[in-house]
C-alpha cells in the first residue's frame, strides 16, 4: 500500500470528522429526550399513549434507516403545503433531514433500553423515597431516573456506537461527512480499498474513545461496585 496516499487520505477525511461527530451528537442527545418520552408513555398506563409509543417503536424499528432518510429528505418535499410553511426552512436542508431521521430512529431503539432501565429500579427504593416525603416528580428525578440510567447505560452505549456508524448513511443525501468525503476520493482516484481502510480506522477510533467514556461513566455511577482501597500494611521491627 502507498503510505503517502493513506496519509493524504487521512488528512482529507479528518476534515469531515467534526461534521460526523456533530451529526451523531445531535441525533443521540435529541433522540434521548424523545426516547425518554416514549418510555414514559409505555409505562404511563394510559392506553392511547401506550399504543402510540408501541406503534412508533414498531414502525421505526421495523423499517430500514436508509428508507427513513429517503422518506424524510425526498418524500416530505412532495407535499406542496409543507413547502409553504416555516418548517420548510429546516426540512430543505440535508443536514437537518439527516439529524431528524437519525433522531427518530435511535429514539425507537433507545426507548426500549430506557424502559428496561426504569423497570429494573427496585420498588422498595421508590417506596422509601415516598415515605420520606418526596413528591412523585422528585422521586423520579432523584431516585428512579439515576438508577435507571445506570442500569441502561451498557445497552445504551451500544446504541450510541450504532448511531455513530449510522451517520455514514447521511452521505447519500449529499452530506460530506467522513463517508461522503471517502466516496468523493474514490470517485477521483479509484482506490477504494485504501480509502475505506482509513475511513474504517477513523470510525474505529471514534467508537473506541466512546467506549472508554461510557466505561468511565459506569465507574463513576457505581461507587458501590468499586474495590475498596487496600490499607497500607505496617511492619513492626524487632525491639
Amino acid at each position: 500500500m502507498d503510505i503517502l496516499f493513506l496519509w493524504e487520505t487521512f488528512l482529507s477525511l479528518i476534515t469531515a470528522l467534526p461534521l460526523t461527530l456533530q451529526l451523531a451528537a445531535s441525533a443521540i442527545v435529541l433522540g434521548a429526550f424523545l426516547a425518554l418520552g416514549l418510555a414514559l408513555c409505555r409505562l404511563s398506563g394510559i392506553l392511547p399513549l401506550d399504543w402510540f409509543a408501541r406503534a412508533y417503536i414498531f414502525a421505526f424499528r421495523g423499517t430500514p434507516l436508509l428508507v427513513q432518510i429517503f422518506l424524510i429528505y425526498y418524500g416530505l418535499s412532495q407535499f406542496r403545503g409543507l413547502r409553504q410553511t416555516i418548517l420548510w426552512s429546516v426540512l430543505r436542508e440535508p443536514y437537518w433531514c439527516a439529524v431528524i431521521a437519525l433522531m427518530l430512529n435511535t429514539a425507537a431503539y433507545s426507548s426500549e433500553i430506557i424502559r428496561g432501565g426504569l423497570l429494573s429500579v427496585p420498588f422498595g427504593q421508590v417506596e422509601a423515597a415516598r415515605a420520606c416525603g418526596m413528591s412523585r416528580f422528585m422521586t423520579f428525578r432523584r431516585i428512579t431516573l439515576p438508577l435507571a440510567i445506570r442500569q441502561a447505560l451498557p445497552g445504551y452505549s451500544n446504541e450510541m456506537i450504532s448511531m455513530v456508524k449510522a451517520t455514514s448513511l447521511a452521505s447519500i443525501i449529499t452530506i460530506m461527512e467522513v463517508t461522503g468525503v471517502a466516496a468523493r476520493i474514490i470517485s477521483e482516484t479509484y482506490r477504494a480499498i485504501e480509502v475505506f481502510i482509513v475511513a474504517g480506522a477513523i470510525y474505529l477510533a471514534i467508537n473506541f474513545i466512546l467506549t472508554q467514556l461510557v466505561a468511565f461513566a459506569e465507574y463513576r455511577l457505581s461507587p458501590h461496585l468499586r474495590q475498596p482501597a487496600a490499607l497500607p500494611t505496617t511492619s513492626t521491627g524487632a525491639a
